[in-house]
C-alpha cells in the first residue's frame, strides 16, 4: 500500500494548491511540488513552516498509518 502524503492531503482538505504554498513559504514551486509527490523531504525547520502556514500541528504532517510492527 502506497503512503499517502500528508502535505497533499491537507493542502486538498484546504482546498489549496502547491503555488499557495509556495508564495506563503517563499519557496519555489519545483521544490514544494517534490515534497508534496514525495520525491524529497522537507526540512525540519520547512517542516514546521509548513505546518505553521497549514495551520496543523507538525504531527499531523508526519503521521503514518498504523502498521503491524512491534513495539
Amino acid at each position: 500500500m502506497a503512503k499517502l502524503n500528508r502535505i497533499r492531503v491537507v493542502l486538498a482538505e484546504r482546498d489549496l494548491n502547491n503555488k499557495w504554498l509556495s508564495d506563503k513559504l517563499g519557496k519555489d514551486p519545483a521544490t514544494v511540488s517534490k515534497w508534496v509527490t514525495n520525491t524529497t523531504q522537507p526540512s525540519l525547520e520547512a517542516l514546521i513552516a509548513i505546518a505553521n502556514a497549514l495551520e496543523v500541528p507538525v504531527q499531523e504532517l508526519v503521521r503514518q498509518e498504523e502498521s503491524n510492527q512491534e513495539k
